[in-house]
């Protein structure tokens, strides 16, 4: 039954990324490597003003699902935001440092979620 929680939030937070127009969104399953989480969903924005609406949309979006967010860092300067659902994380990035924080390089040994409609 957790599993199916996670998997929804997963989803949830794809669809409320894709929604307001967020690019190169990137799903890793991390569960078999860490303790802090289950899946990685990062996301670039254009601008400070996407990144705010993303993370409004994704907070909004899981909220009405009844997920609460942990904790949100970064909302302030926009360039990169982190959700912390427990399981699931989100980092919004602007394009500048999406790449250099290269988080998919971090965890390049978690497993790519190619296809979201396979959760």
């Amino acid at each position: 039954m957790e599993e199916n929680r996670i998997k929804e939030q997963v989803r949830l937070c794809y669809k409320a990324l894709a929604d307001k127009k967020a690019t190169d969104i990137t799903v890793i399953d991390i569960s078999e490597l860490s303790v802090v989480a289950d899946y990685f969903i990062i996301a670039s924005a254009e601008n400070v003003r996407q990144t705010e609406a993303l993370c409004d949309n994704v907070e909004e979006m899981l909220g009405r699902a009844g997920y609460e967010c942990r904790q949100i860092e970064g909302k302030s300067s926009g360039n990169w935001i982190l959700m912390d659902y427990n399981d699931v994380i989100v980092h919004i990035f602007d394009k500048e440092n999406r790449l250099f924080y290269d988080i998919e390089r971090i965890w390049k040994d978690g497993r790519r979620v190619v296809d979201i409609s396979e959760l």
